[in-house]
């Protein structure tokens, strides 16, 4: 089945963004990126998404889908017969994958964002404890769901990789910017494990934003739009 024309909107600092272009890299497709202002948001962007007016859009054929896990899910379907399955084939492991993403999108996030945007010392002690209870689900999850074996998906960056690994270079930043260890390989040893392996794939290195230029975004771009809120 040809892919017909894509392009993606996104901001190359968005781990929602940055794991709709890993699958796009793991399926071989071929897309223009438009990278976007997300404060002067432009007419491209109201037009394909004027509900949420947020990226990521990926444009198919001038037909837009929106938010990554849906995207993720039509790149999946659209293109099954080309490279590995984002999601699990059994219905099962499927709900699983789903479940575990849905807490990353839920908890995760919003715990180790959370030590960025507190204004107190003990607000972002707290945030630090909330992220080590995350992590440490997420270590007894990955033992689970890989059966032993590279990635929470098996053999290939899955579904549930995918949605983690495009928050690892927020997780190193926040590390650096708060001077806290997070992804501690004492208390994770298998994340830590997965981490390197998630990094190192080809399909992962080529968008995945540099953690010394994410921190410079905290500390500067980002930081000023949230201390206005």
């Amino acid at each position: 089945m040809g892919e017909g024309e894509l392009k993606l909107l996104g901001a190359w600092a968005s781990s929602y963004v940055i794991k709709v272009r890993i699958v796009l890299n793991q399926k071989g497709l071929k897309y223009e990126y438009f990278e976007q202002d997300l404060i002067n948001k432009s007419e491209l962007l109201l037009k394909y998404n004027p509900v949420y007016k947020k990226v990521p859009v990926l444009i198919h054929n001038d037909q837009p889908i929106c938010e990554s896990s849906i995207i993720l899910q039509y790149i999946d379907e659209f293109w099954s017969a080309i490279g590995p399955s984002v999601l699990p084939v059994d219905p099962y492991e499927r709900a699983m994958a789903r479940f575990w993403a849905a807490y990353i999108n839920d908890k995760g996030i919003a715990s180790w964002v959370g030590i960025l945007k507190e204004r107190t010392e003990e607000a972002k002690a707290n945030k630090i404890i909330e992220t080590m209870a995350v992590l440490e689900l997420l270590e007894e999850a990955f033992n689970k769901c890989s059966k032993g074996k590279a990635f929470f998906g098996g053999d290939t960056i899955g579904f549930l990789d995918l949605t983690l690994g495009s928050n690892l270079a927020w997780l190193k930043a926040t590390e650096k910017v708060m001077k806290v260890k997070l992804l501690d390989e004492a208390k994770f040893p298998k994340l830590v494990e997965w981490t390197e392996r998630f990094l190192s794939a080809d399909c992962v290195k080529e968008v995945m934003p540099e953690v010394q230029k994410v921190e410079e975004y905290i500390t500067t771009t980002w930081a000023a739009a949230t201390s206005s809120e």
